[in-house]
Order: C-alpha cells, then sequence, then structure tokens
C-alpha cells in the first residue's frame, strides 16, 4: 500500500484506485491513465499557469471581498456603531450570530445551484447581491435594521466559500491543490489586512455628508464590490468541460488528467437522493468536518474581536485599525509558505498539526498575560500564523480525497460537503473573553485524534 497525501490510502500501481464510500476502492482504466498524460504539443506547466491566471486572482477577490463584507463590522464598531445604534452588548452579539444562520442552512443548495446555473452565472449574483447588502448597512438606524441586512447578507455570501473551493477542486491534482487551495483561502488574510487599512482611511471621513466612519465603511466597501461583481461575470471561468480559453484537446487534457487522480468530475454526476445520502453515511465526512470545526471556531472568534481586543491595548481608534494588519499579513506569508512546502512533499498531516501547535501557543499567552502588551500583541500573530495555516491545510486534504461512485460513475463530494461545524460559531459572542479562550484551546486540542484516524 502507498499513501496519497501520505494520510489517506490507496492501492499502489498499477492499477488506479479512488475511494468511494460504497466501495473501498474502485479501479481507473489504464485507458484513463494514459490519456492522463500531456498529448502532443501540449505543456502541461504552461497549461497549468494559463489556468491559474484564468481562474486563481478572480476567486481570491471573490473571498477576499466575501470575507472584508463579513467582518468589517468588526472595524465600524471601533468607529461607533454600537454607540450610535444604541445597541446593547447582546444586541451587538446578536447582530454577530444572525449571520451563521442562514450561511449554514444554504451552503449546500448554494453549491446545488452552483453546479446547474455554472459559477460565471451564480458567483457574481451572489457577490453582487451581498455587496448590496453590505451598502445597506451603512444607511440603517437602529437594531432592527442591522440585525436585518446582517441576516441577508448571510444568504448571499453562503455560497461563496464553498463553490470556490468546489471550482477550484475541479481543476487541479491533489499534489497541485495545496498551494493553490491556501492561496485561494489566504485571500481571507489579506483582506484582514487590507480591511484594516481601508478601515483606517476611511475614518477619516468621519462625518462627511453628515455619515459616522463606520457607515462610510459599509457603504464604501459594499460598492467596490457590487461594481466588481458586474465585471466578474466575464471574469469567472466555468468547470474544464465548459472552459473557452481552452482548446477542445487541452479540455480533454484536463479531465483526463484529474479523472485519473481522483474520478469523474461531480459536474457529470447526476445529483439524485441515493447520492446525498450516501455522502451522509460515510463517517469520514464528519471527521472532516470535526477537523474543521476545531480551527474554524477560534478563526471567526478572531476575525470578529481583533479589533475590539487591539482597541483595549490603548490604542486610537485609526491605530487600532493599523496594528490589526500585521498578524493578518504574517499569517499570510507563513500560510503559503506552509503550503508550498506541503505540495513539495506531498504530505499534509504534520502541515496541519504544528500550525495548531502555534496557534495554541498564542491562546494560551492571551489566556495567561493581561497587563504586557508586548507580550499580548505578538500572541495575535502567533493565533493567526497557527489557525490561518492550518485551516487550508484541512480543507484541501479532505476535499482533494474522497470520491464517490453512483451509477458507475466516480465523482466528488465537495457539493455535499457538511458544514454543521459552523453551527457552533452562533454561541460564541454570548460567552465571557475566558471562557471563549478556554473553548477555543479544547477544540484546537480535539482535532488532534481526527487526523490519526485517516
Amino acid at each position: 500500500m502507498v499513501s496519497s497525501e501520505k494520510g489517506f490510502p490507496l492501492p499502489a500501481s498499477p492499477p488506479l484506485f479512488i475511494h468511494s464510500p460504497t466501495h473501498k476502492y474502485s479501479p481507473i482504466s489504464p485507458t484513463v491513465k494514459a490519456q492522463s498524460r500531456p498529448p502532443p504539443g501540449i505543456d502541461e506547466g504552461a497549461l497549468l499557469r494559463r489556468i491559474d491566471l484564468r481562474l486563481l486572482p478572480v476567486l481570491c477577490i471573490l473571498s477576499a471581498l466575501s470575507f472584508l463584507d463579513r467582518v468589517n463590522i468588526a472595524n465600524a464598531v471601533i468607529f461607533g456603531l454600537k454607540e450610535e445604534l444604541n445597541l446593547s452588548g447582546l444586541e451587538y452579539n446578536t447582530c454577530l450570530t444572525i449571520f451563521f444562520a442562514p450561511y449554514i442552512l444554504f451552503e449546500i443548495p448554494s453549491n446545488v445551484f452552483l453546479k446547474k446555473l455554472r459559477p460565471h452565472v451564480w458567483l457574481p449574483i451572489c457577490m453582487f447581491m451581498f455587496g448590496f447588502v453590505t451598502t445597506l448597512q451603512g444607511f440603517v438606524k437602529n437594531y432592527g435594521g442591522i440585525l436585518t441586512t446582517r441576516f441577508f447578507l448571510g444568504v448571499f455570501e453562503s455560497g461563496m466559500f464553498p463553490g470556490s473551493f468546489y471550482l477550484i477542486a475541479m481543476w487541479y491534482k491533489r499534489e497541485e491543490a495545496q498551494t493553490r487551495c491556501t492561496f485561494f483561502f489566504s485571500s481571507t488574510s489579506l483582506a484582514g489586512a487590507f480591511g484594516g487599512l481601508l478601515a483606517s482611511a476611511i475614518g477619516n471621513l468621519d462625518g462627511k455628508g453628515g455619515y459616522r466612519g463606520w457607515r462610510w465603511i459599509f457603504i464604501l466597501e459594499g460598492l467596490l464590490t457590487c461594481i466588481l461583481s458586474l465585471l466578474f461575470y466575464f471574469a469567472i471561468t466555468d468547470f474544464p468541460e465548459e472552459a473557452t480559453f481552452l482548446t477542445d484537446v487541452e479540455r480533454a487534457f484536463v479531465r483526463d488528467r484529474l479523472r485519473a487522480d481522483v474520478g469523474d468530475p461531480v459536474r457529470e454526476t447526476k445529483i439524485t437522493p441515493k447520492g446525498i445520502l450516501s455522502v451522509f453515511k460515510d463517517y469520514k465526512i464528519f471527521i472532516g468536518g470535526f477537523m474543521y470545526f476545531g480551527l474554524v471556531v477560534p478563526a471567526y472568534g478572531y476575525a470578529y474581536f481583533a479589533p475590539t481586543i487591539i482597541h483595549e491595548f490603548g490604542y486610537t481608534p485609526i491605530q487600532t485599525q493599523l496594528h490589526s494588519v500585521p498578524p493578518w499579513a504574517a499569517a499570510f506569508v507563513f500560510a503559503m509558505t506552509v503550503a508550498a512546502i506541503s505540495d513539495r512533499v506531498r504530505h499534509r498531516f504534520l502541515f496541519a498539526v504544528a500550525p495548531i501547535g502555534i496557534a495554541l501557543s498564542g491562546f494560551i499567552i492571551l489566556l495567561t498575560v493581561h497587563d504586557n502588551v508586548s507580550v499580548q500583541y505578538p500572541a495575535l500573530f502567533l493565533s493567526t500564523m497557527g489557525m490561518y495555516s492550518a485551516m487550508p491545510v484541512i480543507i484541501c486534504w479532505f476535499n482533494t480525497n474522497w470520491g464517490w461512485r453512483e451509477g458507475g460513475k466516480e465523482g466528488r463530494k465537495e457539493v455535499f460537503t457538511p458544514h454543521y461545524t459552523q453551527l457552533s460559531i452562533p454561541v460564541f459572542p454570548f460567552l465571557p473573553t475566558h471562557l471563549i479562550i478556554y473553548i477555543f484551546l479544547f477544540v484546537s486540542l480535539l482535532s488532534f485524534p481526527s487526523f490519526h484516524l485517516s
């Protein structure tokens, strides 16, 4: 036996095999294996670079804007959102929480729409709508208004993250995917850094046109998203068999190389109730979700509360926004380094566990040190570097290793990958700070045994 990605076992070749929930191994024919080699006249490396340039920049910008519009409420609160809307602590936490109710419910249906309508149609629609809702947040007058806009923001953002990962997984083999998935995922780190810089600049508009600075944050960032969504209708590419920037021969080659690696793309697999049920019968789906759970909770906790934490170090609102940038930037650089090495050695496990240890060290410092900013601020670097490096490794490791079989066809499960782990997120804004950190540590530690089951 050999190990693909050194975590999920595959039998030695030949022949090639794909994991499925109903058959432990499903053979790939020698014909498919031969077709996965580049035909005459095609440079595989050059082709991948073309795909990278066409697919990744657009999805990264989309993801960054989605994350920015999702968490910019944390920047807005520093510029007076709670005071002007007369929000109590409970009401503000409810505004954070309400986002996740529709976000959880609509993630899987959104991927179904993505598959039916095609990415270049569905993703820009969602992007325009969540940009529009973000802009509306700048005009709300009371608690009911901000609560309503946050709810609909969750509705329209639900498809961005799973849909983009699903699309990326339809283009790349497993040993190519980690660096690209991490680059995509780390666009959230860049969004966090850019959001701090942007908020510090927009904050200077406080009072312009009779609007406080927090309103301008929502209005301008939302308008930027709406404008770019119109351009992205023409820029987002679809699945490989529909890519207009490839020739017929190139499309066939991209499909065959992916098929030889993990099976036929889901785009060709009909969605049936039996297929959906087979996914939820596979215990490894829930193990993967449990792995993700251990990091998504502290990651969102940091994204929503980092400006408040930094503000409590004694900085002014503008200084707070500027000091929020370096931890995000460090997280991006470290995550890309981890991903590149992980792809190079074709190993995932240690590159997920080691960053978790780094994140834990940061949380422990924050839990135990309360009066030394020179120690507390570097702890934020450790936390972000660890969390936002381990998460893309876990997601890519999981998504690129599962195939399914139904009716004689192999495919992938990303379209149905459950997002139940995010059900835990809404409770955290209501917990005392120390209890939050304790739970962050607990769920992160719980991730460790999950890896060994792979």
